[in-house]
C-alpha cells in the first residue's frame, strides 16, 4: 500500500501505524457512508439489465414446490467458489465424500479445506434462520464469522468477535485497513448505513456495504468469506428475492485482480464508478448462470421422476432423488437413516437407481459411496 495512491479524492483518510515487520506504515480509515457519489446516467441502463436478471432468477425459484432442490446446489457450489476465492482448493469428489463421511475422508485427505467449504454451505442454510432472529447488524456478522471459523484454519484468530489487533492484507501489505482501537468508528456508522440508508438503489447500495466491508476488515481471519456471505444475504433482502438466488464469490473469483484493483481504487482515488459497474456487469453474469443451472436442475429432476416410474418407482426412490439434489451424494447407512428403512431395503433402492443410471459408485474411504454425476456435472463444472 503506496501513500502516494491516495489522492485528494480518496474516500477515507490515512493514520500512521508502527508495525514490528515494516516500520512506520499507514492504515487507511474509510469515511462514513453515504459516500459522496452521485449516481451517474451511464450506468442506469446496466442497473435496470441487472436488476431484470436478478428477477428472471427469482422467477425460476419462486413458484416450484421445494426451492431447496434448487438452493441447496447452488449454495454447495458457492461454498466451493468462496473458499476457492480464499486460495482453498477443494476436489469435487473428496468434498462430497466428506459430507457423507467426515471422520473417513479426514483420515486420507488435509480435512481443513473441506470442514472450512462445508462450513460456509452451513451458514449459508442458516442465514435465514438467523435473519428471522437478528437484522443485517453487526451482530449478525459476528454469529456468521463464527460458524464460519469453528473447526478450521485461523480458528485461534477469535471466532465471532471483531479483532483487536492490526490486521495487513498481503505480504508485504498491498492494503492496511483500521487500528483495532478505531474500528468501532467505523463499524458504528456502517451498522447505521445498512439499517437507514436508502440514498441508492438496493442492489447498488449492497456493494457499497461490500467495499465498505471489506476496507474496515473487522476480523483477523475470513473477512472475504463473511463479506460475500453479508452480500448475498443484502441482495435477497433489499432487491425482494424469494430465496437467496444470487452469489458472486465465482465471478469474483474469476476477475479476481479487477476485483482487487477497483476495491482499491474506490479507497484512492474515489472511483465508484469502475467498483459498481463492474459489480452490476457480474450480478448480470452470474444471475444468466445461476439460472441455466437451476433450468438445468429442473430437467434433470423430471428425467430421473421418469426414469424410476418406467422402473416401478415409490416414494421412497423419489425421496432418495430429492435427497441427492439437496447433496448429491449418500451411502447405503445414510439412505436407512434418513428413511428409517431397513439396511438392506436402502441397498436394493440404491440399486435400482444404479441400474437406472442415476447414481453411480464413488471413490470410497471408509465405506462404498454413491453420487449422481449428472447433478455433480450441473453444480460444480465451469461451463
Amino acid at each position: 500500500m503506496k501513500q502516494e495512491d491516495f489522492t485528494e479524492l480518496s474516500t477515507g483518510k490515512l493514520v500512521p501505524i508502527i508495525s514490528n515487520s515494516y516500520g512506520i506504515k499507514h492504515a487507511f480509515i474509510p469515511e462514513a457512508l453515504p459516500p459522496d457519489w452521485d449516481w451517474p446516467y451511464e450506468l442506469y441502463d446496466l442497473l435496470v439489465e441487472a436488476r431484470s436478471a436478478i428477477s428472471l432468477l427469482d422467477g425460476v425459484g419462486r413458484y416450484i414446490k421445494n426451492p431447496e432442490l434448487l438452493l441447496s446446489p447452488l449454495q454447495a457450489r458457492e461454498a466451493k467458489m468462496s473458499s476457492r476465492l480464499e486460495g482453498t482448493h477443494t476436489e469435487t469428489d473428496q468434498y462430497l465424500l466428506f459430507g457423507v463421511d467426515p471422520k473417513g475422508a479426514a483420515q486420507e485427505s488435509d480435512s481443513d479445506s473441506y470442514i472450512e467449504v462445508s462450513n460456509y454451505a452451513n451458514a449459508l442454510k442458516q442465514s435465514k434462520v438467523l435473519r428471522e432472529k437478528l437484522p443485517i447488524s453487526l451482530r449478525l456478522m459476528r454469529v456468521l464469522h463464527k460458524e464460519l471459523m469453528t473447526g478450521v484454519r485461523g480458528q485461534n484468530k477469535a471466532p465471532g468477535k471483531f479483532r483487536k489487533t492490526q490486521a495487513m492484507i498481503g505480504s508485504p501489505p498491498r492494503f492496511i485497513p483500521p487500528p483495532p482501537e478505531l474500528l468501532q468508528q467505523s463499524l458504528g456508522p456502517l451498522e447505521d448505513y445498512i439499517q437507514y440508508g436508502n440514498s441508492y438503489d438496493p442492489l447498488v447500495k449492497a456493494f457499497i456495504v461490500h467495499y465498505q466491508f471489506e476496507a474496515i476488515h473487522p476480523f483477523m481471519d475470513g473477512n472475504g468469506r463473511v463479506g460475500r456471505l453479508l452480500l448475498a444475504i443484502m441482495i435477497q433482502e433489499w432487491c425482494g428475492l424469494s430465496n437467496m438466488w444470487l452469489y458472486m464469490s465465482e465471478y469474483f473469483d474469476n476477475n479476481k485482480d479487477l476485483y482487487i484493483k477497483y476495491l482499491y481504487n474506490v479507497s484512492t482515488t474515489g472511483n465508484w464508478f469502475s467498483w459498481i459497474k463492474y459489480c452490476l456487469e457480474g450480478v448480470i453474469e452470474q444471475a444468466n448462470d445461476t439460472q441455466a443451472r437451476c433450468d438445468k436442475l429442473i430437467k434433470l429432476n423430471r428425467s430421473y421422476q421418469e426414469r424410476i416410474n418406467e422402473i416401478g418407482g415409490n416414494i421412497r426412490l423419489s425421496r432418495i432423488i430429492e435427497d441427492l439434489f439437496i447433496f448429491p451424494a449418500t451411502t447405503v447407512t445414510s439412505t436407512a437413516n434418513k428413511l428409517d428403512i431397513h439396511y438392506n431395503t436402502a441397498k436394493s433402492d440404491l440399486d435400482k437407481l444404479i441400474e437406472s443410471g442415476i447414481i453411480i459408485p464413488l471413490k470410497s474411504f471408509s465405506q462404498k459411496t454413491f453420487g449422481s454425476p449428472e447433478i455433480i456435472e450441473i453444480i460444480f463444472s465451469d461451463d
